[in-house]
């Protein structure tokens, strides 16, 4: 018999609408399994075959987990929040709400032709203002809370304000961007903007200067996911790295916190290891280099300060705040045309690319301080300013990049 797909596919997908099949409800008397998928970003041109490659396979185990006797919580949403979004609105002339809506159906009647077993009642979508308003909510306890090492936890910046009034920095065990030494008599002596100076050093959300990748046609910050040979994907623009103030987390804080609560996790042994290498903690020592007929030291960090005596030469980003000052005449134009070619690049193409390593010297040098000899300092876009100190001692011997 001939299988009639647009008469039995339409008639079990009503009656699963109609019966609320996979409507989810709290059940203490089977095991919870939760399923989530990648959420879609509704564009106008509807499902790609890249996202039911991937729902389809989630949606297996889900029947599976089910037949097994699991509550299976299995909810779909759509990633309708930014840059896609605005630009489509810009280009059609739309409100963005409008499109938006029109899109996030058409992607339903699609999933829904699929026959996808989601619990459509726990819908999400990022644009929702009672969606997003609680990450709103996160941000802002973030930006009113500080990390108190002694406890090894987050604590209500009050607190901390309430110590600098009685003690000022004394005994203070706290997460900050640079050590502070005051008195409490000088922190009363502050003005208020002043004071907002110091407690942006401690918050754990922050304002700070960092480089970004800044396109200018499109006015805007994009992730590094969004640019590709120098372009933003969206549009093809040229995309170059700049330096911004930006609101940050001082995830830095928390990173043993988190690498702890990982193991206590039911995820598999790779799946963890790409969050820890995420996370990025690592020990080792601050070094200080000394700059030949200069005051100045070169401060870096290293997890191997037993090489030290295998540097050759130091290496720093192209936008180390250095670089003007360490340039000597005779190499600033190949130095500013070297970082001229860097601003083109996003962070993810300059550590991705191991065959493809460049730089130029200074003109400068250091002095190791371990054999006393004077090492060239170069530029090279494989090292990032955001990343460490933004300079790092080079050891050829045993660092193939290097």
């Amino acid at each position: 018999m001939e299988y009639n797909f647009k008469e039995i596919e339409a008639k079990w997908q009503r009656r699963w609408q109609e019966e609320e099949t996979y409507r989810v409800e709290a059940d203490p008397t089977r095991p919870k399994f939760y399923v989530l998928d990648m959420f879609p970003y509704p564009s106008g041109a509807g499902l790609h075959v890249g996202h039911p490659l991937g729902y389809i396979a989630s949606d297996i185990y889900s029947r599976y987990k089910r037949l097994c006797g699991f509550n299976v919580l299995h909810p779909m949403g759509y990633d309708a929040f930014g840059l896609p979004a605005e630009q489509y609105a810009i280009q059609t002339g739309q409100h963005p709400a409008v499109t938006t809506e029109r899109n996030i159906a058409r992607y339903r009647e699609q999933l829904d032709k699929i026959g996808f077993s989601f619990d459509w009642h726990r819908e999400v979508r990022t644009c929702d203002p009672s969606y997003y308003k609680w990450t709103q909510w996160a941000f802002l306890e973030m930006f009113k809370h500080y990390y108190d090492r002694s406890t090894d936890k987050a604590e209500p910046i009050e607190k901390l304000v309430a110590r600098f009034e009685a003690q000022g920095t004394e005994g203070l065990d706290a997460a900050c961007t640079q050590e502070m030494r005051f008195t409490a008599d000088e922190w009363k002596s502050k003005t208020e903007e002043e004071r907002e100076q110091i407690l942006q050093n401690y918050r754990l959300a922050f304002r700070a200067d960092t480089m970004v990748n800044w396109c200018p046609q499109l006015g805007t910050v994009l992730a590094n996911d969004e640019v590709k040979d120098g372009l933003s994907e969206r549009g093809g623009f040229p995309v170059e790295q700049k330096q911004m103030k930006q609101w940050l987390l001082r995830v830095t804080a928390y990173a043993q916190r988190m690498l702890d609560g990982l193991e206590r996790l039911e995820w598999s042994d790779s799946l963890k290891e790409i969050q820890r290498n995420w996370i990025g903690r690592s020990e080792g020592a601050q070094v200080f280099f000394d700059i030949q007929g200069s005051d100045r030291k070169l401060e870096i960090f290293t997890t191997r300060p037993d090489t030290i005596f295998g540097v050759t030469f130091m290496v720093i980003a192209p936008e180390h705040e250095w670089v003007h000052d360490l340039t000597t005449s005779e190499q600033r134009a190949a130095v500013e045309e070297y970082i001229a070619q860097a601003k083109k690049r996003s962070e993810r193409e300059r550590i991705a690319e191991t065959k493809r390593v460049s730089g130029v010297a200074t003109g400068s040098y250091a002095i190791n301080p371990f054999t006393g000899k004077a090492i060239p300092i170069y530029i090279s876009d494989y090292v990032l300013a955001g990343y460490g100190t933004g300079a790092i001692m080079a050891v050829p011997a045993h660092d193939s990049r290097d």
